[in-house]
């Protein structure tokens, strides 16, 4: 079975307080069109994840956004993208996400990036995926969360392995070469659910 290649992308609906993390978003955004890989996030036109998608789309690659009606009736949803999927849920938004892509990536955020981030990670722990997940740490921005991390595993709630499943990096290309050095040892290319 071919399978289209693409990475899952979590981030704010906001643009922060520094331009850096925009511009890290778009760079990210560019690299994964460049070295092939289309994007999945959540559809909106604004924020880090809009940005995200206009770089990804002006280097020529694949946007897929999932969104929900809710979404969709305030105007939100980004109308340039590739392909834009409506579900009805934020639950079914997530599995449809992760369905569609081989890895998941999360930017600078929220509590919505952080929903969706620890969601994925559970899933890992639990063993129903294996795609890799990463953190672009812009501005040192997951520092506390990653420092957390590493406190529940020294009080014995998180596996070291669990903890260890989340690729971590400042710089967009470095992120993607430690991604995809993972998702390509484990060729072929499985899309499962979630």
């Amino acid at each position: 079975m071919n399978v289209k290649k693409r990475i899952t992308v979590f981030g704010g609906s906001s643009t922060g307080n520094d331009p850096h993390y925009l511009c890290q978003a778009a760079t990210l955004g560019a690299l994964l069109a460049e070295r092939g890989y289309g994007v999945v996030y959540g559809g909106a036109r604004y924020g880090t994840t809009g940005a995200l998608a206009d770089a990804a789309l002006a280097a020529g690659g694949e946007v897929i956004g999932v969104t929900t009606r809710h979404f969709l009736d305030d105007a939100a949803a980004h109308s340039g993208i590739s392909q834009l999927h409506v579900v009805a849920d934020m639950h079914l938004r997530k599995a449809r996400m992760a369905q569609l892509s081989q890895g998941f990536v999360a930017l600078p955020g929220g509590t919505g990036t952080l929903e969706e981030l620890f969601e994925v990670w559970a899933w890992a722990h639990l063993g129903t995926h294996t795609k890799p997940i990463g953190l672009l740490d812009s501005n040192g921005f997951f520092g506390l969360l990653l420092r957390f991390a590493d406190h529940m595993v020294t009080e014995g709630f998180l596996t070291q392995h669990s903890r260890d499943r989340i690729q971590v990096d400042a710089d967009p290309a470095a992120l993607l070469d430690k991604l995809l050095l993972e998702l390509e040892a484990r060729q072929p290319l499985v899309s499962g659910v979630p």
